[in-house]
């Protein structure tokens, strides 16, 4: 039996990851512009409760979707923000962790905590915070 090429180059491709906006239980879901507050420093409480944002390491895949799909940026607008906001005493970058496994067990451990995850490892313990829409 032969099989297309096609097919077989596309069985080869990674499936790209779509991330799925999670936090602890404690945290009420959140519209895309608070997010993208957070995740620059621009907010650290919602609804009473401080958030504690966390970050895939640089060159994650589903870093880099988050960031477009999510922030509207990429890797070097990102990390060229929170240079200078270091700089000039505004803050520090979200914590990074390498895997998506550190991710959720720091967030199912921490109150406030959010994070992203590959929408294929959501889980029922997983509080769904935001979701793109298709």
């Amino acid at each position: 039996m032969r099989i297309p090429l096609t097919l077989l180059l596309c069985a080869a491709l990674p499936v790209l990851a779509e991330p799925m906006i999670v936090g602890h239980p404690n945290l009420a879901p959140l519209d895309r512009e608070t997010l993208q507050r957070i995740y620059t420093g621009k907010v650290v409480e919602v609804n009473g409760a401080r958030v504690t944002p966390v970050n895939l390491t640089p060159g994650n895949e589903l870093r880099a979707r988050f960031l477009r799909d999510y922030l509207g940026q990429d890797e070097d607008k990102y990390t060229g923000y929170w240079t200078v906001r270091r700089y000039v005493g505004k803050g520090a970058p979200p914590r990074e962790f390498g895997t998506t496994g550190e991710v959720k067990q720091f967030i199912a451990r921490t109150p406030g905590a959010i994070g992203y995850i590959d929408e294929t490892e959501l889980t029922s313990d997983a509080r769904i915070l935001l979701r793109m829409t298709p």
